[in-house]
């Protein structure tokens, strides 16, 4: 488990699904996503069984939002196609609970992911995708010091119109770790 202020990145469990399930069946929150058609839980289930069967540092997290005395999920995210050649990876996000947009809680995510790339899995390079039109993520991704690298155009049709996929990646070098972040101490 990471932690950062607000949040706490754990394994993804069988009890999520169900919650994964309504999220992505939800067509608000799926257009932001790759996916175009709703998923259920026998879905997720499929999902599940895939995921369980990657390496344990390509496996997705659950986003976690501290809630009273408790924790609730609000997110998935992860690492995926790790390059440890190249030393790069993909990073894939969704916070699927939309009374908890708009709060910075995708950006805190996205901070504690990009400490355990560079700090712990010692990669150099991340990268992710967004459609133009997410300008909220885009400015998520930019705050957490990710730069726009290229445009891929007319990849997504949605109401009735194409839109580009913004292609944008920040470098080890680049990358501030947020106030909160601690590295393992070594003593």
């Amino acid at each position: 488990m990471f932690f950062t202020p607000r949040l706490r990145l754990r394994a993804v469990i069988r009890e999520d699904l169900p919650i994964f399930a309504r999220w992505f069946s939800d067509v608000e929150v799926l257009q932001y996503l790759s996916r175009v058609w709703p998923h259920s839980v026998e879905d997720e289930e499929e999902w599940f069984q895939k995921v369980r069967q990657r390496p344990i540092w390509e496996r997705p997290f659950a986003i976690d939002v501290r809630e009273g005395k408790g924790w609730k999920l609000i997110g998935n995210m992860g690492l995926n196609r790790i390059d440890w050649i190249n030393r790069s990876a993909i990073l894939g996000i969704a916070i699927g609970e939309k009374d908890y947009w708009d709060r910075g809680y995708g950006t805190e995510a996205v901070q504690a992911m990009l400490a355990l790339a560079f700090d712990i899995l010692n990669l150099n390079r991340v990268e992710l995708e967004v459609f133009d039109f997410n300008v909220r993520a885009r400015k998520s991704y930019e705050k957490a010091g990710f730069r726009l690298e290229g445009r891929r155009r007319q990849v997504r049709y949605l109401s009735g119109r194409y839109h580009d996929v913004l292609v944008m990646g920040i470098l080890r070098h680049e990358w501030e770790p947020p106030e909160w972040w601690k590295p393992f101490p070594l003593h």
